[in-house]
């Protein structure tokens, strides 16, 4: 049998990984500044994350979740502290896709209404639902295509008002990443987050913040969302949550009730997941990861922002983007090539850097560094061609 081939790989095999950087089966070391997708928040293999995950396996694994499990309440209950959302409700599955499904399936149920709003470049996941406010074409099959979604240009207040003013009352939800990763490290504006909690506040919509890929205090905040200083209905999260254990969640706000059997998951919320899932919260509390992706982000945006040939450097704490000049296309390959540098990309011309909010400045120096030397070899490879 072989592998459904699904994605282009890179020819490298990672067979060792610690903090941040990963080496492969010839023993290369590579800096890590993608952590897998912004998976890696802690860092690789970090020590007390691999502890709590093999104590909890010397004791059970998994069972149901027809029980009761203790490790659930617990992570509520910190997951509640940390992000500061405490009043909060939890309901834990596997990722980020599951999540934004559960998500707009709980915003049409509350509300009963069927139509959702979603925004131009989103990225939501592959499932049906998921996929369906997912603005990317290729990735959405026939029996995912539905007129119950509509898509409106990212950050147009006016757009998203005239739209409230025609369909309000037919709307069950927003769905909106506070800032879009897929899409391109594209930053939600905090005034157009504070239009739409009015607009779902005045018309009895629910607010969907996407919090998949820029939360778990990727930006410098729990949640991306809450530079804007408002609250959503529902949170969607996964990725960062486990450090590399799959596990996603979506918690919901007090005046959304639960009915039983609405929600369910055979695997969602198992030992292991959530004792991976507390060990992250854990170690982000004492090792002050949210205060370090603040700081560490904002010395790579301004060191990104000093070199001239990089264009439209933005981003948040440790979710970074900036766009390549044709002339540099090569340049993320390079990085990878010569450099030993793992770093992301949106289409077309996009380098997203999502690496461990434990990032040390000397990592983040070293890339600055590297960048500047791949620009300068492809500047000289180009006018030697001239």
């Amino acid at each position: 049998m072989n592998l459904f081939d699904v994605y282009p790989l890179n020819n490298v095999t990672i067979v060792k990984a610690k903090d941040s950087y990963v080496w492969d089966s010839d023993g290369n070391q590579y800096l890590d500044l993608y952590g897998g997708h912004a998976v890696i928040s802690i860092g690789h293999t970090h020590p007390h994350w691999v502890r709590r995950i093999e104590d909890q396996l010397e004791k059970v694994a998994f069972y149901s979740n027809s029980v009761q499990n203790p490790l659930q309440v617990e992570l509520a209950k910190k997951l509640g502290e940390v992000s500061g959302k405490e009043d909060y409700q939890l309901f834990l599955c596997n990722s980020g896709a599951e999540a934004n499904e559960n998500a707009l399936k709980m915003a049409s149920f509350h509300t009963g209404r069927k139509k959702v709003v979603a925004f131009s470049k989103a990225f939501h996941g592959r499932t049906s639902l998921a996929v369906s406010v997912t603005d990317n074409k290729n990735y959405v099959a026939p029996v995912n295509e539905t007129d119950n979604v509509t898509f409106l240009p990212f950050n147009d207040e006016a757009a998203l008002e005239a739209h409230f003013t025609k369909h309000g009352n037919e709307i069950a939800a927003v769905i909106i990443e506070g800032i879009q990763g897929v899409g391109g490290i594209n930053v939600a504006t905090e005034s157009f987050l504070q239009l739409i909690r009015r607009l779902c506040d005045q018309y009895g919509a629910v607010f969907i913040a996407d919090a998949v890929q820029c939360g778990y205090g990727r930006s410098g905040k729990f949640f991306s969302h809450d530079y804007a200083g408002v609250n959503a209905d529902i949170y969607s999260m996964a990725k960062g949550m486990g450090n590399g254990f799959p596990i996603g969640a979506i918690i919901l706000a007090p005046h959304i009730k639960p009915k039983h059997f609405q929600l369910g998951t055979t695997f969602g919320g198992n030992h292991l997941a959530c004792a991976a899932a507390l060990a992250v919260l854990e170690v982000m509390q004492q090792e002050k990861l949210m205060e370090n992706a603040a700081e560490v982000g904002t010395y790579l945006q301004n060191e990104l922002k000093a070199i001239p040939e990089l264009k439209n450097v933005r981003g948040r704490g440790l979710m970074i983007g900036f766009d390549v000049p044709e002339e540099l296309a090569p340049l993320r390959k390079n990085l990878l090539t010569n450099q030993r540098i793992f770093t992301g990309e949106a289409k077309p011309n996009v380098i997203r850097l999502l690496p461990s909010l434990a990032l040390k400045q000397k990592d983040a120096q070293q890339f600055i560094d590297a960048l500047k030397n791949e620009i300068a070899a492809l500047k000289e490879a180009a006018t030697a061609q001239a």
